[in-house]
């Protein structure tokens, strides 16, 4: 069987990326196909076989890659692949919409439908800071990519989601089945610490959707300590936003992470994502979980086993829950036992015989 990966671009250190790195871990002599790659964003990545677009040779093609974006479709279908019996794709975009050769099976891991031409078209466009004419052409841009992106899914012979909230988007926006396999958390990073616990944690990239605007709000409100780090378009406005006691740490390498997630009261998770790896990091350090009960944080966080859920999405609710939260509650042990169903060795083995087993049914049908 030989195996090709592809995936949208690898130009910053996300989830997405974290998944496809694992799975050329499972497959190291495939060839990765990418859009744009930037070796100083993902180091992880260096030395391997990586095969980038025409878009990786055009002016500025990685610092502001959304200048391209009509062009992506273009750039994907443009990948040789005439040579690879599986070809596995990790997307939230494009890398779905390659062409395989005829008797190729193409299984597709998707993160989600493309967010910003279904679920979430209409904040995307108002929140782009971009000049107006160029917002004023959007519509029609993103109208024309609807319709190759519902095409681009059709040609998928296997859809696998990362959760049970994108298995339902798939379902909705493509008509598609899929398979659930839950993203690899590296929960060996993590242990549990036994220092005196004195302050929320919340962090990752620091983009508008993630709303880490409603836990400044709460902790503003309610004076309790809060770490938050990580960095993003949106960081500056959320300094001016805190009072002084809570504290903005910026990019933090992985140790420090561990560190901050194993001393922390909680971690806030305010946002309704795809899966979510952070609420699962925080578990993996024996630290529960405070977050907006919608999306992968509902397939995670067990109600009073490894956290508590507030069910709108504003501060006010969020405040009360902090002033009220009791970490004493919580059984570190048995939150990281929990954490362990959603490991990298959990990750590998299910998606190494799900790939097997489906390249074995494609075999008998030919």
């Amino acid at each position: 069987m030989k195996l090709a990966l592809v995936h949208d671009y690898l130009i910053q250190d996300g989830g997405a990326e974290k998944v496809v790195d694992v799975m050329h871990g499972l497959w190291p002599d495939a060839p990765l196909y990418t859009l744009l790659f930037d070796p100083k964003s993902l180091p992880a990545f260096a030395g391997r076989d990586i095969r980038t677009s025409f878009l990786s040779r055009l002016p500025f093609g990685r610092r502001k890659y959304q200048w391209y974006l009509p062009l992506m479709p273009t750039a994907t279908e443009l990948y040789d692949l005439s040579d690879y019996d599986v070809v596995l794709s990790s997307t939230s975009a494009f890398a779905k919409g390659v062409l395989t050769r005829e008797n190729a099976l193409h299984i597709c891991y998707c993160h989600t439908p493309t967010r910003y031409l279904w679920s979430d078209t209409h904040s995307y466009v108002e929140e782009l800071r971009v000049p107006r004419f160029v917002k004023a052409m959007l519509p029609s841009v993103l109208s024309r990519l609807r319709l190759w992106d519902k095409a681009a899914a059709d040609r998928v012979d296997v859809f696998v989601a990362n959760s049970k909230t994108v298995k339902a988007r798939i379902q909705k926006y493509y008509r598609r089945d899929a398979t659930v396999i839950h993203p690899p958390v590296d929960t060996r990073r993590f242990a549990i610490s036994s220092e005196p616990k004195t302050y929320f944690l919340t962090g990752g990239r620091l983009v508008a959707y993630k709303r880490y605007d409603l836990v400044i709000k709460a902790a503003n409100r309610v004076g309790l300590p809060l770490k938050v780090f990580g960095a993003g378009p949106i960081e500056a406005d959320l300094k001016r936003m805190a009072n002084p006691h809570i504290e903005f740490l910026g990019r933090v390498g992985e140790a420090e992470q561990a560190r901050l997630y194993a001393n922390a009261i909680a971690f806030i998770h305010p946002q309704e994502e795809d899966f979510g790896i952070t609420p699962v990091e925080s578990m993996a350090s024996g630290r529960p979980v405070i977050a907006y009960k919608k999306g992968g944080a509902t397939e995670t966080v067990v109600s009073g086993l490894s956290g508590e859920f507030f069910h709108e999405q504003i501060w006010e609710e969020l405040a009360d829950l902090m002033l009220r939260f009791d970490e004493r509650r919580y059984n570190p042990a048995a939150i990281k036992a929990h954490a362990e169903h959603f490991s990298r060795e959990r990750f590998e083995r299910e998606m190494r015989a799900f790939v097997m087993a489906q390249w074995e049914a494609h075999q008998s049908r030919l």
